[in-house]
């Protein structure tokens, strides 16, 4: 169980280096899919948001379940794929290690769901819009 996703945890609190601006919304989630019993479409919508810039943690959970909700309610997904952290998974008494997992969900993800970028890359796609 992964108890640091727990509220009033330090591992649900905003890192410092992507605090939000005075004025920014900020979605609290309860699953993984960040639209699921969420304001963010409305708050998409409303903002006439068509692009989104998918990062986080953990790329076999969050940025999975997002990418696919996003791609099929109509926006442009692009994950930055080195932005993003996973763990470690055990199937059938094999451990897959968290290089392979993060690997096998972008590779996944970029089939069809998004374009799979570096955040370097991001970041000169914003600048373009």
């Amino acid at each position: 169980s992964a108890t640091f996703f727990l509220p009033d945890t330090p591992g649900v609190e905003i890192h410092e280096s992507v605090q939000p601006l005075p004025g920014e919304t900020v979605v609290i989630k309860h699953f993984p899919n960040s639209f699921r019993e969420t304001a963010l479409l409305e708050h998409l919508r409303e903002a006439d948001v068509k692009d989104v810039i998918i990062c986080g943690a953990m790329s076999h959970m969050c940025i999975d379940a997002t990418t696919r909700a996003a791609f099929d309610l109509g926006f442009h997904c692009l994950v930055a794929e080195d932005a993003c952290a996973t763990r470690a998974l055990s199937h059938n008494g094999q451990i897959i290690e968290a290089e392979k997992v993060h690997g096998a969900f972008m590779a996944a993800l970029s089939s069809v769901y998004a374009r799979v970028i570096s955040s370097k890359e991001c970041l000169k796609q914003v600048a373009l819009l």
